[in-house]
Protein backbone atom coordinates (compact mmCIF):
# COMPACT_ATOMS: atom_id res chain seq x y z
CA UNK A 1 0.00 0.00 0.00
CA UNK A 2 1.08 3.39 -0.89
CA UNK A 3 1.35 5.66 2.08
CA UNK A 4 -0.30 9.34 1.45
CA UNK A 5 2.28 11.87 1.95
CA UNK A 6 -0.10 13.48 4.51
CA UNK A 7 -3.19 13.26 6.07
CA UNK A 8 -6.23 13.67 4.04
CA UNK A 9 -7.92 16.54 6.18
CA UNK A 10 -5.58 18.89 8.09
CA UNK A 11 -5.00 18.27 11.53
CA UNK A 12 -6.27 20.91 13.52
CA UNK A 13 -5.21 20.02 17.31
CA UNK A 14 -3.46 17.27 18.99
CA UNK A 15 -4.43 15.98 22.35
CA UNK A 16 -4.70 13.27 24.81
CA UNK A 17 -7.40 11.15 27.00
CA UNK A 18 -5.93 10.40 30.56
CA UNK A 19 -7.99 8.33 33.38
CA UNK A 20 -6.63 10.11 36.58
CA UNK A 21 -6.12 6.64 38.40
CA UNK A 22 -5.62 6.63 41.45
CA UNK A 23 -4.50 4.06 44.57
CA UNK A 24 -7.83 3.61 46.98
CA UNK A 25 -5.24 4.14 49.45
CA UNK A 26 -3.81 7.45 48.90
CA UNK A 27 -6.13 9.08 46.17
CA UNK A 28 -4.52 12.64 46.37
CA UNK A 29 -1.64 11.32 44.98
CA UNK A 30 -3.26 9.92 41.75
CA UNK A 31 -5.15 13.04 41.24
CA UNK A 32 -2.01 15.38 41.61
CA UNK A 33 -0.17 13.83 39.77
CA UNK A 34 -3.25 14.02 36.81
CA UNK A 35 -2.46 17.98 37.67
CA UNK A 36 1.12 17.69 36.92
CA UNK A 37 0.60 15.80 33.35
CA UNK A 38 -1.66 18.33 32.19
CA UNK A 39 0.93 21.13 33.57
CA UNK A 40 3.45 19.04 31.78
CA UNK A 41 1.43 18.81 28.24
CA UNK A 42 0.60 22.43 28.04
CA UNK A 43 4.16 23.11 28.64
CA UNK A 44 4.79 20.52 25.47
CA UNK A 45 2.84 22.52 23.37
CA UNK A 46 -0.29 19.84 23.02
CA UNK A 47 -3.49 21.87 22.38
CA UNK A 48 -6.08 19.32 24.91
CA UNK A 49 -6.36 16.86 27.47
CA UNK A 50 -9.14 14.94 28.12
CA UNK A 51 -10.03 13.23 31.22
CA UNK A 52 -12.19 10.02 31.48
CA UNK A 53 -15.29 9.60 33.86
CA UNK A 54 -14.95 6.62 36.04
CA UNK A 55 -17.50 5.46 38.74
CA UNK A 56 -17.09 2.80 41.36
CA UNK A 57 -13.61 2.60 39.81
CA UNK A 58 -10.35 3.72 40.77
CA UNK A 59 -10.37 6.67 38.27
CA UNK A 60 -11.79 10.38 38.24
CA UNK A 61 -15.53 10.70 38.76
CA UNK A 62 -15.75 14.48 38.78
CA UNK A 63 -14.04 16.38 35.35
CA UNK A 64 -15.27 19.21 36.56
CA UNK A 65 -13.52 19.52 39.77
CA UNK A 66 -10.33 17.99 38.11
CA UNK A 67 -10.85 21.44 35.77
CA UNK A 68 -10.85 23.39 37.83
CA UNK A 69 -7.83 22.06 39.84
CA UNK A 70 -6.15 21.74 36.32
CA UNK A 71 -6.92 25.54 35.76
CA UNK A 72 -5.19 26.80 38.60
CA UNK A 73 -1.79 25.59 36.87
CA UNK A 74 -2.53 25.94 33.06
CA UNK A 75 -3.68 29.31 30.70
CA UNK A 76 -4.26 27.74 27.42
CA UNK A 77 -4.72 23.90 27.43
CA UNK A 78 -8.22 22.80 26.35
CA UNK A 79 -9.82 20.42 28.97
CA UNK A 80 -11.94 17.62 27.76
CA UNK A 81 -14.23 14.96 29.42
CA UNK A 82 -14.33 11.89 27.37
CA UNK A 83 -17.05 11.02 28.42
CA UNK A 84 -19.67 12.14 30.98
CA UNK A 85 -22.05 9.45 31.07
CA UNK A 86 -25.09 11.58 31.59
CA UNK A 87 -27.22 8.89 32.83
CA UNK A 88 -25.32 9.64 35.94
CA UNK A 89 -26.15 13.11 35.98
CA UNK A 90 -28.95 15.57 36.44
CA UNK A 91 -28.75 18.28 33.94
CA UNK A 92 -29.11 20.87 35.65
CA UNK A 93 -26.19 20.39 38.09
CA UNK A 94 -24.01 19.48 35.45
CA UNK A 95 -24.69 22.24 34.07
CA UNK A 96 -23.51 24.20 37.16
CA UNK A 97 -20.41 22.63 37.63
CA UNK A 98 -19.67 22.75 33.56
CA UNK A 99 -20.32 26.51 33.76
CA UNK A 100 -18.04 26.98 37.23
CA UNK A 101 -15.22 24.82 35.76
CA UNK A 102 -15.53 27.06 32.17
CA UNK A 103 -15.45 30.51 33.48
CA UNK A 104 -12.35 29.55 35.82
CA UNK A 105 -10.40 28.17 33.24
CA UNK A 106 -11.29 30.90 31.38
CA UNK A 107 -13.34 29.36 28.18
CA UNK A 108 -11.06 26.04 28.04
CA UNK A 109 -13.92 23.35 28.94
CA UNK A 110 -14.31 20.71 25.78
CA UNK A 111 -17.69 18.58 27.30
CA UNK A 112 -17.91 15.09 25.89
CA UNK A 113 -20.94 13.43 27.07
CA UNK A 114 -23.09 10.23 26.35
CA UNK A 115 -25.81 9.25 27.57
CA UNK A 116 -27.16 5.36 28.54
CA UNK A 117 -29.31 3.94 31.37
CA UNK A 118 -27.37 2.69 34.35
CA UNK A 119 -25.85 -0.45 33.77
CA UNK A 120 -25.52 -1.76 37.66
CA UNK A 121 -27.68 -4.44 39.16
CA UNK A 122 -30.69 -3.19 40.42
CA UNK A 123 -29.51 -3.17 44.00
CA UNK A 124 -27.04 -1.19 43.02
CA UNK A 125 -29.16 1.48 40.97
CA UNK A 126 -31.63 1.87 43.32
CA UNK A 127 -28.80 3.24 46.02
CA UNK A 128 -26.72 5.28 43.50
CA UNK A 129 -30.38 6.76 41.93
CA UNK A 130 -32.89 6.35 44.12
CA UNK A 131 -36.21 3.99 42.76
CA UNK A 132 -36.89 6.71 40.39
CA UNK A 133 -34.35 5.65 37.77
CA UNK A 134 -36.51 2.87 36.69
CA UNK A 135 -38.98 5.90 35.08
CA UNK A 136 -36.28 8.62 33.91
CA UNK A 137 -35.71 8.42 30.52
CA UNK A 138 -32.57 8.04 29.51
CA UNK A 139 -32.50 8.93 26.02
CA UNK A 140 -30.42 11.63 23.44
CA UNK A 141 -33.28 13.99 25.16
CA UNK A 142 -31.18 14.20 28.12
CA UNK A 143 -28.30 15.63 26.51
CA UNK A 144 -30.44 18.19 24.64
CA UNK A 145 -31.68 19.41 28.14
CA UNK A 146 -28.18 19.81 29.61
CA UNK A 147 -27.32 22.12 26.01
CA UNK A 148 -30.30 24.38 26.36
CA UNK A 149 -29.01 24.95 30.27
CA UNK A 150 -25.35 25.65 29.22
CA UNK A 151 -26.72 28.04 26.86
CA UNK A 152 -28.51 30.01 28.70
CA UNK A 153 -32.24 29.34 28.37
CA UNK A 154 -34.65 30.25 30.90
CA UNK A 155 -35.31 27.70 33.84
CA UNK A 156 -37.77 30.03 35.69
CA UNK A 157 -39.40 33.50 35.87
CA UNK A 158 -37.46 35.79 38.23
CA UNK A 159 -40.12 37.53 40.76
CA UNK A 160 -39.18 40.86 41.82
CA UNK A 161 -37.05 41.79 44.59
CA UNK A 162 -38.75 41.96 47.86
CA UNK A 163 -36.14 42.94 49.94
CA UNK A 164 -35.17 39.89 51.61
CA UNK A 165 -32.24 37.41 51.03
CA UNK A 166 -30.79 40.07 48.67
CA UNK A 167 -31.17 41.00 44.90
CA UNK A 168 -29.29 38.03 43.36
CA UNK A 169 -31.59 35.64 41.79
CA UNK A 170 -31.25 34.64 38.08
CA UNK A 171 -33.12 32.95 35.54
CA UNK A 172 -31.22 30.76 34.24
CA UNK A 173 -28.47 28.24 35.26
CA UNK A 174 -25.44 30.42 37.07
CA UNK A 175 -22.37 30.75 36.10
CA UNK A 176 -23.27 31.30 32.55
CA UNK A 177 -20.53 30.66 30.44
CA UNK A 178 -20.98 32.06 26.94
CA UNK A 179 -19.83 29.59 24.29
CA UNK A 180 -19.64 26.41 26.79
CA UNK A 181 -23.01 25.03 24.82
CA UNK A 182 -20.96 24.97 21.52
CA UNK A 183 -18.07 23.09 22.79
CA UNK A 184 -20.09 19.53 23.35
CA UNK A 185 -18.73 16.54 21.89
CA UNK A 186 -21.24 13.71 21.78
CA UNK A 187 -19.21 10.39 22.57
CA UNK A 188 -20.28 7.89 20.13
CA UNK A 189 -19.71 4.65 18.59
CA UNK A 190 -22.71 3.57 16.24
CA UNK A 191 -24.42 5.02 13.24
CA UNK A 192 -27.36 5.95 14.91
CA UNK A 193 -25.83 8.04 17.43
CA UNK A 194 -23.32 9.50 14.36
CA UNK A 195 -26.68 10.69 12.60
CA UNK A 196 -28.43 11.97 15.47
CA UNK A 197 -25.09 14.01 17.05
CA UNK A 198 -25.12 15.25 13.33
CA UNK A 199 -28.59 16.27 12.91
CA UNK A 200 -28.34 18.31 16.73
CA UNK A 201 -25.40 20.15 15.45
CA UNK A 202 -23.07 19.02 18.10
CA UNK A 203 -19.17 17.31 17.66
CA UNK A 204 -18.28 14.16 17.27
CA UNK A 205 -15.97 11.91 18.92
CA UNK A 206 -14.77 8.40 18.80
CA UNK A 207 -12.36 6.28 20.83
CA UNK A 208 -10.54 2.75 20.70
CA UNK A 209 -14.16 1.21 20.98
CA UNK A 210 -16.98 1.05 18.24
CA UNK A 211 -20.22 -0.98 17.37
CA UNK A 212 -19.98 -3.32 14.04
CA UNK A 213 -23.31 -3.23 12.31
CA UNK A 214 -22.31 -6.68 9.67
CA UNK A 215 -19.22 -8.32 12.15
CA UNK A 216 -17.03 -6.03 10.02
CA UNK A 217 -13.79 -6.11 12.15
CA UNK A 218 -11.64 -3.11 10.35
CA UNK A 219 -11.76 -0.85 12.84
CA UNK A 220 -10.66 2.54 10.92
CA UNK A 221 -13.31 1.84 8.33
CA UNK A 222 -16.51 1.16 10.33
CA UNK A 223 -15.53 4.64 12.36
CA UNK A 224 -14.90 6.19 9.05
CA UNK A 225 -18.50 5.22 8.14
CA UNK A 226 -19.71 7.18 11.00
CA UNK A 227 -17.82 10.08 10.40
CA UNK A 228 -19.36 10.27 6.99
CA UNK A 229 -22.98 9.85 8.46
CA UNK A 230 -22.08 12.33 10.72
CA UNK A 231 -21.22 15.04 8.50
CA UNK A 232 -23.89 14.18 5.96
CA UNK A 233 -26.53 14.91 8.95
CA UNK A 234 -24.77 17.59 10.00
CA UNK A 235 -25.95 21.24 9.20
CA UNK A 236 -22.12 22.30 8.61
CA UNK A 237 -21.35 19.10 6.23
CA UNK A 238 -18.21 18.84 5.65
CA UNK A 239 -17.23 21.65 7.92
CA UNK A 240 -18.76 19.51 11.27
CA UNK A 241 -15.73 18.77 13.85
CA UNK A 242 -15.16 15.20 14.35
CA UNK A 243 -12.12 13.45 16.82
CA UNK A 244 -11.11 10.36 16.97
CA UNK A 245 -9.02 8.97 20.06
CA UNK A 246 -6.86 5.40 20.10
CA UNK A 247 -4.61 4.50 22.33
CA UNK A 248 -0.74 4.72 20.46
CA UNK A 249 2.34 4.29 22.57
CA UNK A 250 5.60 5.11 21.26
CA UNK A 251 8.51 3.29 21.57
CA UNK A 252 11.41 5.37 20.73
CA UNK A 253 13.15 7.37 23.46
CA UNK A 254 11.62 4.55 25.88
CA UNK A 255 13.80 3.02 28.77
CA UNK A 256 14.52 -0.61 28.33
CA UNK A 257 12.14 -1.33 31.15
CA UNK A 258 9.27 1.27 29.68
CA UNK A 259 9.78 -0.98 26.23
CA UNK A 260 9.28 -4.06 27.77
CA UNK A 261 5.84 -2.82 30.03
CA UNK A 262 4.72 -1.51 27.06
CA UNK A 263 5.10 -4.60 25.09
CA UNK A 264 3.67 -7.10 27.64
CA UNK A 265 0.33 -4.43 27.79
CA UNK A 266 0.31 -4.49 24.22
CA UNK A 267 0.58 -8.19 23.88
CA UNK A 268 -1.79 -8.85 26.71
CA UNK A 269 -4.67 -6.30 24.82
CA UNK A 270 -4.37 -8.07 21.43
CA UNK A 271 -6.61 -11.28 21.57
CA UNK A 272 -9.66 -8.80 22.32
CA UNK A 273 -9.27 -6.80 19.15
CA UNK A 274 -9.31 -10.14 17.28
CA UNK A 275 -13.63 -10.77 18.05
CA UNK A 276 -16.67 -9.31 18.20
CA UNK A 277 -18.07 -8.60 21.68
CA UNK A 278 -21.70 -8.93 22.21
CA UNK A 279 -22.89 -9.06 18.63
CA UNK A 280 -21.97 -5.37 17.89
CA UNK A 281 -18.74 -4.42 19.80
CA UNK A 282 -15.37 -4.20 18.21
CA UNK A 283 -11.90 -2.74 20.47
CA UNK A 284 -9.19 -0.97 17.93
CA UNK A 285 -5.83 -2.94 18.72
CA UNK A 286 -3.14 -0.84 20.69
CA UNK A 287 -0.66 1.22 18.26
CA UNK A 288 2.53 0.15 19.58
CA UNK A 289 5.71 1.14 17.75
CA UNK A 290 8.31 4.39 16.52
CA UNK A 291 7.34 7.30 15.80
CA UNK A 292 7.62 6.26 11.53
CA UNK A 293 5.52 3.29 12.19
CA UNK A 294 2.80 5.35 14.04
CA UNK A 295 2.68 7.82 11.97
CA UNK A 296 2.58 5.57 8.53
CA UNK A 297 -0.38 4.28 10.66
CA UNK A 298 -2.19 7.11 10.97
CA UNK A 299 -1.40 8.34 7.31
CA UNK A 300 -3.17 5.22 6.37
CA UNK A 301 -5.83 4.71 8.74
CA UNK A 302 -9.52 6.02 7.32
CA UNK A 303 -11.17 7.49 10.40
CA UNK A 304 -7.58 9.18 11.43
CA UNK A 305 -7.51 10.91 7.62
CA UNK A 306 -11.12 12.16 8.32
CA UNK A 307 -10.63 13.50 11.95
CA UNK A 308 -9.66 16.89 12.71
CA UNK A 309 -8.54 16.52 16.24
CA UNK A 310 -6.11 13.65 16.82
CA UNK A 311 -6.26 12.15 20.67
CA UNK A 312 -3.81 9.46 22.49
CA UNK A 313 -5.52 7.60 24.68
CA UNK A 314 -2.93 6.98 27.82
CA UNK A 315 -3.06 3.74 29.13
CA UNK A 316 -4.24 3.03 32.58
CA UNK A 317 -1.70 0.71 34.01
CA UNK A 318 1.23 2.98 33.18
CA UNK A 319 2.95 5.66 35.37
CA UNK A 320 3.45 8.97 35.58
CA UNK A 321 7.38 8.93 34.34
CA UNK A 322 5.58 6.33 31.54
CA UNK A 323 2.49 8.91 30.63
CA UNK A 324 5.50 11.83 30.08
CA UNK A 325 7.50 9.80 27.99
CA UNK A 326 4.35 8.93 25.28
CA UNK A 327 3.48 12.83 25.80
CA UNK A 328 6.84 13.86 25.09
CA UNK A 329 6.91 11.49 22.00
CA UNK A 330 3.85 12.94 21.08
CA UNK A 331 4.38 16.61 20.99
CA UNK A 332 8.23 16.75 20.05
CA UNK A 333 8.66 13.70 17.36
CA UNK A 334 4.98 12.85 16.28
CA UNK A 335 2.96 15.43 16.00
CA UNK A 336 5.46 17.24 13.75
CA UNK A 337 6.18 14.22 11.49
CA UNK A 338 2.15 15.10 10.86
CA UNK A 339 2.70 19.07 10.53
CA UNK A 340 1.07 19.95 13.31
CA UNK A 341 2.99 22.34 15.36
CA UNK A 342 2.72 23.24 19.37
CA UNK A 343 1.34 25.77 20.50
CA UNK A 344 3.26 28.70 22.69
CA UNK A 345 3.84 27.62 26.86
CA UNK A 346 1.81 30.57 28.62
CA UNK A 347 -0.18 31.40 24.98
CA UNK A 348 -4.15 32.14 25.24
CA UNK A 349 -7.21 29.56 25.36
CA UNK A 350 -7.30 28.45 21.48
CA UNK A 351 -9.87 31.13 20.16
CA UNK A 352 -10.92 27.54 17.89
CA UNK A 353 -12.53 25.85 20.40
CA UNK A 354 -14.74 28.55 20.81
CA UNK A 355 -15.89 27.86 17.14
CA UNK A 356 -15.98 24.46 17.13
Amino acid sequence: MTVPQAPARPLRSLGFIHLVPFDRNDPGKGLRDGVELFRYAEELGLDSGWVRTRHLQYGLPSPAVFFAAVAQHTKRLGLGSAVIPVGHENPFRLAEDLGTADALSGGRVLAGVSVHPPGYSEATNDLVHDAGWREEDYGYGRIERLRELLDGHAVREVPAYNGIGGDIDSERVEPHSPGLAGRLWYGGGSLRSAEWAGRSGLNWLVSNISTTTDGDLNFGRVQRAQIDAYRAAHPAGDAARASVARVIVPTDGATPEQLRKYEEYAAARTPRTERVHGGKTIIARDVLGSTQQIVDFIREDLAFQAADDYLFELPFEFELADWKHILHQLATEIGPALGWQPSGAGAAADPAWNAA
